[in-house]
């Protein structure tokens, strides 16, 4: 990808985060050391082992939520609001303000020339979309009957029920919204999806098929479905014990667990040549991109292998030595296992050099965003770029022999010139991204 005729670089940003619904935001919250989390309120956690998460609390899915918006924009996007779900909207805001970010209007972009790669996990059925069609199916006992579904049931549902949670809704419904006719896709890779979006949409601009793309991913675990779902994959921090602000600590010797969280991240990617013509801010350069996968049915998930392998393919596409990262923005979940992983692939990857290269984890923050944390974090680190410094690593006190690394936890480790942003599922599935800041 580097060594393409087309350089990629990052013009344009946007978030919805439990530390609020812009870089700015995020970024004071994130050098404050403020945490996002608190007790989950989105739904009754009653009968539930989890009674906190990461909310993205000033995000309501009303339109006032999409930021200034031209008056026909406005309008559309206020009547889509309800064929789309909670993960697809804040996608859709995160990438709007990220459009706005990179002043690219109608008036400036060639909808032919624009498109738009999304991540996301697959999105659940809320399960009061269902309440009203089955209480008509029940019998004289209140039992569910099944054989008066289709008579009296499904006609009762809504008949845009299942546009809500399809995972290509965000990058549908964004390139409607905003004439974009370019290259179309949507990535459903849990929480490997942005790095793998920002990479699809950088190769795209390098192989001169777009001359702008919209990469974003949004994810959410805080839903009556996916929370009993995590709840039986994830390790989760226990509240019982601390405060919920101090829950989740990466690579900590006390770690127990993540924290389940929500949000989304967008950036514009735009071909250099064309971005230096127009005057915009350039954030970084995308200089490479890696995934992989490491699992068997007889042993499970290897997360060492699989991040290791992310983290070489990476380098090896930026054509870069592991001596050229500055710092790396580790996926850092605060699980006991995953952080050992993890500090062992970088040891694999960087050799000794892993116990003094700088490491951050926004989880500690923003706990576990689900495919939407891995663009919000990198988004912090390209604002550290800008900043010229690291943000701290929330609630990282004892190091853990295990993960022998410098994990930064103060304002004052200098941000470097190029960084690795590395994330991983719990199945295995890895991928990491290589950017180096500005465009020179």
């Amino acid at each position: 990808m580097h060594n393409a005729a087309r350089r990629v670089v990052i013009t344009g940003m946007g978030v919805v985060s439990p530390l609020g619904n812009s870089p700015q935001k995020l970024w004071e919250a994130l050098c404050a050391g403020q945490s996002g989390v608190g007790p989950l309120e989105a739904f009754d956690p009653a009968g539930l082992p989890v009674r906190i998460a990461a909310q993205a609390r000033e995000f309501a899915g009303k339109i006032q939520d999409f930021g200034p918006l031209e008056p026909d924009l406005k309008k559309t996007i206020r009547k889509g609001l309800k064929t789309v779900c909670r993960e697809a909207q804040m996608g859709i805001a995160a990438a709007q303000a990220a459009l706005r970010d990179a002043g690219l209007t109608r008036d400036v972009y060639d909808p032919d020339q624009i498109g738009a790669v999304f991540g996301s996990d697959y999105m659940v059925t809320l399960p009061e979309d269902f309440v009203d069609p089955c209480s008509r199916c029940r019998d004289e006992q209140g039992r569910f009957d099944f054989s008066r579904w289709a008579r009296e049931g499904l006609p009762a549902l809504n008949p845009l029920w299942l546009l809500k949670y399809l995972p290509n809704m965000p990058a549908a419904h964004l390139s409607m919204y905003n004439d974009l006719r370019g290259p179309n896709n949507s990535i459903t890779q849990r929480e490997a999806s942005a790095n793998l979006a920002v990479g699809e949409a950088a190769q795209i601009i390098a192989r001169g098929h777009a001359r702008w793309m919209v990469a974003g991913s949004t994810g959410s675990w805080i839903h009556p479905v996916r929370t009993v779902q995590a709840i039986l994959q994830f390790e989760l921090a226990s509240d019982q014990d601390v405060p919920p602000e101090e829950a989740c600590r990466p690579f900590d010797q006390r770690r127990s667990g993540t924290v389940l969280g929500e949000g989304a991240g967008a950036v514009v990617l735009e071909e250099y040549e064309t971005a230096r013509q127009r005057g915009a801010t350039i954030y970084g350069e995308v200089l490479g991109a890696g995934g992989a996968m490491a699992s068997s049915l007889d042993r499970g998930a290897d997360l060492r292998q699989a991040m290791k392998r992310a983290l070489q393919r990476a380098l090896h596409n930026a054509q870069l030595s592991p001596e050229a990262i500055d710092h790396v923005n580790a996926h850092g979940a605060g699980t006991r296992e995953g952080d050992v992983a993890e500090a062992q692939a970088l040891a694999d990857v960087f050799g000794s050099r892993s116990r003094t290269l700088p490491v951050v984890s926004a989880k500690g923050h923003l706990g576990n965003l689900g495919a939407g944390g891995g663009l919000v974090e990198l988004i912090g680190s390209l604002l550290a770029f800008q900043h010229g410094h690291l943000f701290p690593t929330r609630n990282h006190q004892q190091p853990d022999p295990q993960c022998p690394l410098n994990v930064v936890t103060g304002t004052d480790t200098p941000a470097g010139t190029t960084l690795a942003k590395l994330n991983v599922t719990l199945q295995g599935q890895a991928s990491c991204l290589v950017v180096r800041s500005g465009g020179s």
